[in-house]
Parts: structure tokens; sequence; C-alpha cells
């Protein structure tokens, strides 16, 4: 068949957990689709090297029109316009959304694509509250989009009782892991300065450096569960430097290990013995089901549905998102508990392997956007 042409308007596109999702889409549909990537913060491709090298994608940057400026009718014109080019628009999360509303607004008179919005979650400036006039526009803008896919249960209770979007518009589609990828040793080398001299414990993250994932938490966690706890933090962002200078402060430089982002977590999850996450908002972490499908026990602050996700045994050591003593507790108690380190690591992948498969959610993708198209080969597995 033909190629398809899907646009993709990202907030941005570093390394996230959509970010990630859509990438692993990408690299599945192969040589099937053809892709082009806007961004709606400058220089934000990061995401980009772990694309496979035979998927045909575009950074077009200046040849397209901004994601990002003020509301007009101008501009969402212009915006309108490029999308005409393609068979499907998609879209992720808020900074897209004035791509979402140029859509709306000109989708009969343009005779556009069909367009897809995807919400993964929230920035640090919603986790007290949603801003009104965001869900105001979100629920505007949404209206003449073919579907709103959503990982969680919370997401889907947002977009049904504040974005006021009808239920058979709305797809819960969980991030899905491909298991038999994630049941290997690490590789030597995969995560570059990686150190564990004996009798030491090793707590583990995969995430942006940004201010909702609160990395500067984990890392005074970390520094209250003992000296023999190392830190290992893969990923980049722009709170690199707090991260740096909260390990300074509290005197744990020599025990944190942050080489930047490393592709395919596959290769290094393994050499953690602990997973942790201490972000301040999440919905449905990619990187949490990339831990319970390798076998690590898990550590969290109890934000979304990761509750929900985890394995029963290891619900304990989910806490309240504010209480950083039993954050460090947690970590103490499972450092120093290895036969319970490897009971919750074997109870997590049993669950992610029986119910987080990436080829149910391959599934559902391509019937979505094959649907939307009228493709139905398109629909089909390759």
């Amino acid at each position: 068949m033909a190629a398809v042409r899907i646009l993709h308007l990202h907030s941005s596109f570093n390394v996230g957990s959509q970010e990630s999702c859509t990438i692993r889409l990408m690299n599945h549909f192969g040589d099937q689709a053809e892709h082009t990537v806007l961004s709606a913060v400058d220089d934000t491709f990061g995401a980009a090297g772990a694309l496979d090298r035979r998927v045909k994608v575009n950074f077009p940057k200046d040849a397209a029109p901004s994601l990002a400026g003020m509301p007009s009718m101008g501009r969402y014109r212009r915006l309108a316009g490029y999308m005409k080019r393609f068979h499907l628009v998609l879209s992720y999360n808020w900074r897209a959304m004035d791509g979402v509303m140029a859509h709306t607004l000109f989708t009969r008179s343009m005779n556009l694509p069909p367009l897809i919005h995807h919400e993964d979650g929230f920035e640090h400036d919603e986790i007290e509250r949603l801003k009104w006039h965001r869900n105001w526009f979100r629920t505007i803008a949404l209206q003449r989009t073919n579907a709103l896919v959503v990982p969680s249960k919370t997401l889907e209770k947002i977009a049904r009782n504040i974005w006021h979007q009808p239920l058979d518009k709305i797809c819960r589609f969980p991030n899905g892991i491909d298991t038999d990828h994630f049941n290997r040793r690490p590789q030597r080398g995969a995560f570059p300065g990686f150190q564990k001299r004996n009798g030491e414990i090793v707590v583990g993250t995969i995430a942006g450096l940004r201010p909702v994932k609160n990395l500067p938490r984990l890392v005074r966690a970390v520094a209250a569960a003992g000296p023999n706890v190392r830190l290992a933090i893969a990923g980049e962002g722009p709170d690199r430097d707090a991260i740096m200078a909260e390990a300074g402060r509290l005197g744990i430089a020599d025990r944190l290990m942050m080489p930047g982002f490393l592709r395919d977590p596959a290769r290094y999850i393994r050499l953690f013995d602990i997973f942790a996450l201490s972000s301040d908002s999440e919905q449905y972490p990619a990187s949490l089901v990339e831990a319970m499908t390798s076998a690590l026990p898990i550590i969290s602050t109890d934000v979304g549905d990761v509750r929900s996700i985890v394995s029963r045994e290891n619900r304990p050591f989910i806490v309240p998102r504010s209480d950083e003593d039993a954050f460090s507790g947690a970590i103490r108690a499972l450092a120093t508990d290895a036969a319970l380190r490897e009971t919750l690591g074997a109870a997590n992948r049993l669950v992610a392997c029986s119910q987080y498969d990436e080829e149910t959610m391959f599934a559902r993708y391509r019937q979505l956007y094959g649907s939307a198209m009228k493709r139905a080969d398109f629909a089909r597995q390759s």
C-alpha cells in the first residue's frame, strides 16, 4: 500500500512517556507511513534519536507554521492550510492545542484530514489544580476531533467530566511494552559511568529532567536512605543543574550517576535494584511498566494510575506525594531486604506480561488511525 502521510503536533519532542509511545508506534509502522513532526518548543527533538533508520521522518522547523504564538484567525488558518497535505493529524498535550483549535475552526471549510488528540498528563503548573481557561479552551478545541486518546482512568474521568467529551470519542489505551525485549541481561557499557560496589544498592529512574518529575525529591530520599544507596538517573532536560546542585548540597554527588538520555532502556534498566518515580504528576508512565516488565520493585509517589498499575504486593511502596519521610523509608526498607525486592519484582513482571503487552497497544492504535483515515489496509497488522 502507499505510505500514509502523518503530521505530528507535539508539545515538545524530547524524551517522555508520550514521546516514547509515539516513537515505538512510528518504528512499528515502518515504511507504511511517512512522518512530519512539529514541536511547540524550539529545538526539542531529542526523542528522534530512538527512531529506526528506516522510518521516514521530517522535522521542518522554519518551513512550517509555528505551534506557539498568540491565538489569531490568521495563524490558525496557516496551521490548517499546512494540515491539508497529510492523511492524518496527531496532536499531543496542551502546547499542541492551538493546532487542534485550528483544525476545529477550519476542518469543514478546508476539508482537512482527520485529527486525533492524545493527552498523557499535566505540567508542573497544573499539579494542584487544573487551569480553568485551559479546560475551557480544550472543551472548544476538541469539538471536531475524531478521537481523544488517554492512557489512564484518571484522564478518562477528566475528559468526560471537565472537558465534556462524549464517551464514544474517548479511547483509553494503556501504554504497552515489548515484554520479551525487556527480559534480558543488561549490556556492558550501556549505562556510561555506572558504578556499584559490594553491598551497595542502586535506585534508578528514567525521566525527562523537568520540574514535574521532582527529581530533587528523589535525591533527598536517596541521601536519607543511607550511605550504601546510589542513584542513577537516565534522561535530559532543564532541571539537570538543579538535580546536581541538590546532590552536592547533601554530599552525595559522588553517588549520583547522570549520563543523559540513553536509548533503549532494556539494555541497562536491570542494572537498577529498585526503580523509583518521584513525580508530582503522572498518569500512566511508560517507564514504570518498563521497570515492571524488567522484574524490578517499584517505589513511587501516589500519582495518576500508578497504584493500580503495579502488582498488589508492591502497593505498600506507593507513598503519598507530600511525605518525603515515607519515600525515603520505602527506599531503606527495600534496600535492606533482597528477598522482598525479588518477590515484588517477580509479581510486577507477571502483571506487566499479562496486561501491558505492546502488541495489544499496536493493534488498538492501528484500528483507530486506520478507521479515521478510512484505510482498512493500515488498520490491519502488517
